[in-house]
């Protein structure tokens, strides 16, 4: 019989109703957030971390988790927040967590208690803007998360098969917090406290009346910079001194143009080009600006990764690693990642087909040590501990503390790691080795476990790193993601040979038999993806036949907003231009998908 869960007091939590704010003394909130997901007190959860945040901050703040989008009622429970509002569709973009590759509906959501579908809109920031904007009219509200941020200039939506405008047009938001938006939110709350202007905070967009291009200044430096410290947003207090606040472009700096929404409508190429062009605004840290009919969206540069000190200060806060209390069912993500542990952010990756480094950055922020440690030794005092630890690692587990040893804001690379490891990338293999067995070393931990994704090629490098990871870390299956078996597909993707995936499976083999150890790579694949044919499938799946593997982890490729892939398979087009074979429609990505899975079944 499984022993019943301690219970927990609301009090440990944010407050969720006007009783919880009761208890706490509190008469208003400063800040009230509002999320697609389940409410879950642990720093995977964007709206919990935030909120932790805004609170050592010195803000009231309050969380309105997965409301009802028919009636105001939720969203008013606690009243009018004094600053803002802030919104998420949650972990996922509302409309892959609501739809499969086939735009068939899912049945289930792990953010959801129980699991359920259906506890969140389709395009849910704009759903919970609209409802903050009945319940509060003029306040500010601010968007952010995974939908807004890969949305945040004019994207082709999957899910409808049309070029959809910036989503702070369609929102009619005030300001979007794009990528991991702590430093911005804070930021924000300082400013509105303080009767500033909320514009030029870095991470952020917001939206201006007219065509910057048409300013009459030589410069287009000069140009934004006019357009912007000319705003009339209704949140901007008239009695400042704006020219003092705003962070503008240093004269004669390069501001990145992006496609306007009308060509991109007109030319499908210049999706590309407008993708592209917002992924080295990311990776240079400039300014930026779309034009859409009459407005402009204005990008200003993104916030720089948190230093070791600070994310260690992020990771100290007082999280319970709980589900709120008033939820009588299991939240299907939370039990997969309560024991984690998360060493570091950003990606040097750069994969055509990821969002994480647009939303986390290529540059990698890590936590200290000491930190990490004391997070795992923590886990000893929380009741719901069973002495296992899933995971200890990020995007991709083997970069912690990795760095460049260049000028990482003037690098043109796409990617830090393809075509080959960039000269520059320096990785600290040896002392990730030392750390998971210090974690595992601990009294109260059984067994510890690295679940995130690897980078084969860069695991050897090391071969120390290797041999830990297989022989001492490797719980019977390591997960890896070859995605292909065909080098042309590999390089649409941005990913590495596949020699080298199977000169890593060599080392995992003798390494596994070195330890005594049965085990098994699980690789995860993409079928259908821009550029992909037939053949190449057939190919793929020779190769998985001759080792006598039958694939599970097989993911028919989604176009999600923001990402090169997406453009590749909206346009046809290939980064420099050239035509590329494009499975399109439900037919022909069905048919390369059960290349792979001949066991599943017709979609619908």
């Amino acid at each position: 019989m499984t022993k019943p869960k301690p219970k927990v007091a609301a009090a440990e939590f944010l407050p969720t109703t006007r009783a919880e704010m009761d208890e706490r003394g509190w008469d208003a909130l400063d800040v009230l957030l509002i999320t697609g997901d389940a409410y879950v007190d642990h720093p995977a959860f964007g709206v919990a971390l935030l909120g932790r945040r805004l609170e050592a901050a010195g803000y009231r703040v309050g969380i309105v988790a997965q409301p009802r989008w028919h009636t105001q009622a939720d969203v008013e429970r606690m009243g009018r927040p004094k600053l803002f509002a802030g919104i998420t569709a949650g972990s996922l973009d509302s409309m892959l967590a609501h739809y499969t590759a086939f735009k068939k509906p899912r049945h289930d959501d792990a953010y959801t208690p129980g699991g359920r579908h259906g506890a969140r809109p389709n395009r849910a920031t704009l759903v919970y803007t609209t409802l903050v904007r009945q319940a509060f009219p003029g306040l500010p509200v601010i968007i952010g998360g995974i939908e807004a941020s890969l949305r945040r200039a004019t994207h082709y939506d999957f899910w409808s098969d049309k070029i959809r405008r910036p989503i702070l047009i369609d929102s009619q938001a005030d300001l979007l917090a794009y990528g991991m938006a702590e430093s911005a939110l804070v930021e924000a709350a300082r400013r509105l406290a303080g009767n500033l202007p909320l514009f030029g905070i870095p991470g952020t967009a917001w939206c201006l009346s007219g065509n910057i291009e048409f300013f009459p200044r030589p410069r287009l430096s000069d140009a934004l910079s006019e357009a912007v410290a000319k705003s009339e947003s209704a949140i901007q207090n008239p009695k400042s001194k704006t020219q003092n606040h705003f962070a503008l472009p240093p004269r004669d700096s390069e501001v990145v143009r992006l496609a306007s929404h009308e060509e991109i409508e007109a030319d499908p190429k210049k999706l590309m080009e407008s993708t592209l062009a917002l992924e080295r605004q990311v990776h240079e840290g400039l300014w930026a600006f779309q034009t859409c009919s009459s407005r402009s969206v204005v990008f200003a540069p993104p916030a720089p990764p948190l230093t070791t000190e600070e994310l260690d200060a992020v990771y100290a806060l007082p999280f319970t690693r709980r589900p709120h209390p008033s939820y009588r069912e299991t939240i299907p993500a939370m039990e997969m990642i309560q024991f984690s542990v998360t060493t570091h952010r950003g990606c040097g990756g750069g994969c055509s087909f990821c969002s994480l480094a647009l939303h986390q950055g290529r540059r990698i922020a890590s936590r200290s040590a000491k930190s990490i440690v004391a997070e795992a030794r923590s886990f000893a005092g929380h009741p719901d501990f069973r002495g296992v630890i899933t995971d200890v690692g990020g995007p991709s587990a083997n970069m912690w503390r990795a760095s460049c040893a260049g000028d990482s804001r003037r690098c043109k690379r796409v990617s830090c790691l393809f075509p080959a490891i960039c000269p520059s990338f320096q990785d600290d293999q040896a002392s990730i080795v030392e750390l998971l067995r210090e974690i595992e070393s601990l009294p109260h931990v059984k067994s510890m476990r690295v679940a995130s994704g690897v980078r084969h090629d860069l695991a050897m490098r090391s071969e120390e790193f290797a041999r830990a990871l297989i022989g001492e870390f490797t719980g019977g299956q390591l997960k890896l993601a070859p995605e292909h078996s065909c080098d042309r597909v590999l390089k649409l993707m941005r990913k590495p040979s596949f020699k080298a995936f199977e000169q890593f499976l060599t080392i995992f083999e003798r390494e596994s038999k070195r330890a005594g150890k049965e085990q098994y790579v699980v690789p995860y694949l993409i079928s259908a993806f821009p550029g992909t044919t037939d053949p190449d499938m057939h190919k793929l799946a020779g190769w998985l036949k001759s080792r006598g593997w039958r694939p599970q982890q097989v993911q028919c490729f989604i176009p999600t907003p923001g990402t090169v892939a997406t453009a590749m398979f909206y346009a046809g087009i290939d980064p420099e231009g050239r035509p590329i074979p494009v499975a399109r429609t439900d037919r022909d990505r069905y048919r390369q998908h059960r290349i792979l899975k001949p066991d599943v079944g017709r979609p619908g």
